[in-house]
């Protein structure tokens, strides 16, 4: 059962009692979803901790959540719109951050409430006219994208953005192929850990795996490039624009930070026959880059036994323990990592879900 603990505290001409669940459970959290609909909010999966500020009548007045080093559905009720009560909201989620080891933090929101955010100490990264991502330090992004600077300043820079899980000889051609045609090439490890193979490995799995590259070097994304496994809908009344509202957000973040800042003038994807979001990904990419004066360039995906190699189909076959087939799929690197004590971690993992 989810611990609930009660303080309570008073605000104007009213006492409120916090009320927080980790997360909240049965009547309580049917209470919030309910709160959370009338205030045109949806209550978002994954969400770990909630505290809601409830009235004398054991209404709820104010609420807000935390997923990771997220904040989530904060909402206050019009009835005490002007009392303070978002401010304490988010005080309490940046205290429970801070006692998990989260001291920089994010939030999604509508971009009519940027300004309500900025007065409680977040900073706008980037808005579209649906969504808008902000974080608690200023000029975080800049700062990060600025120290991943080459100490040679390239005209043609390329780039590429995966996730490698894990990293195969698709992905290796990709970076081989691109690194012919540019200069220098940034590869973007995407950071989140919502893949069966952890950040920290597809990142050492990506750098070495390229380290024959002398013109390729291998960042993390940090926070920052988001996808849809981190890009919450809570606040988004038509849910099956999510994804193209996510799409757009991120190629803002790349564009006018990454790229802006890295002189990237292309950026380079596989061409997509397995995963319908990611082709629609690249469709709009091509869009988007255009303004702002980014080439995109597709390549041919490599294939083995006329199939597209994939990194579901690797884990598929990891899964089932067939390292002879996988042994032509990926880099040596890779494959002395999945026959390791650690891969074969992952590949239990893999069997069992």
């Amino acid at each position: 059962m989810s611990p609930i603990r009660k303080d309570t505290f008073k605000m104007s001409y009213e006492v409120f009692y916090e009320e927080f669940g980790y997360p909240m459970m049965g009547n309580k959290l049917q209470k919030l979803i309910s709160f959370l609909s009338g205030e045109q909010l949806t209550y978002d999966e994954g969400i770990e901790f909630t505290v809601n500020l409830v009235d004398s009548k054991g209404k709820i007045a104010a609420t807000g959540s935390l997923e990771g080093k997220i904040l989530k559905c904060i909402a206050v009720s019009d009835s005490f719109q002007g009392e303070g009560l978002a401010a304490k909201i988010v005080t309490i989620l940046i205290s429970q951050a801070l006692s998990k080891g989260y001291s920089h933090l994010f939030l999604f929101t509508k971009p009519d409430n940027i300004n309500i955010f900025n007065d409680l100490g977040f900073y706008l990264i980037a808005k579209t006219k649906d969504a808008a991502l902000m974080e608690n330090i200023k000029n975080g992004i800049s700062e990060y994208v600025n120290s991943l600077k080459p100490r040679i300043t390239y005209a043609d820079t390329g780039a590429i953005v995966l996730n490698c899980n894990p990293f195969t000889n698709g992905h290796l051609y990709l970076i081989e192929t691109a690194s012919k045609q540019c200069e220098f090439l940034h590869l973007f490890v995407v950071s989140e850990d919502k893949s069966i193979f952890p950040s920290e490995v597809r990142y050492d799995l990506v750098k070495n795996g390229v380290k024959h590259l002398n013109n390729v070097v291998v960042h993390t994304t940090s926070d920052y490039l988001i996808s849809s496994a981190t890009f919450p809908t809570y606040f988004i009344k038509d849910k099956f624009k999510a994804g193209n509202i996510n799409c757009l957000l991120d190629l803002k973040i790349f564009c006018e930070y990454f790229a802006g800042i890295l002189n990237i003038k292309k950026r380079f994807v596989g061409t997509e026959p397995f995963d319908k979001v990611t082709a629609e990904y690249n469709i709009e990419m091509k869009r988007v880059l255009y303004e702002y004066n980014i080439e995109v360039v597709e390549i041919q995906r490599l294939e083995t036994n006329n199939a597209a190699i994939s990194a579901s189909l690797v884990r598929k076959l990891l899964a089932e323990g067939d390292y002879e087939k996988i042994k032509n799929m990926v880099p040596k690197t890779t494959y002395d990592f999945l026959i390791s004590d650690e891969g074969n971690k992952i590949r239990e993992k893999l069997r069992s879900q």
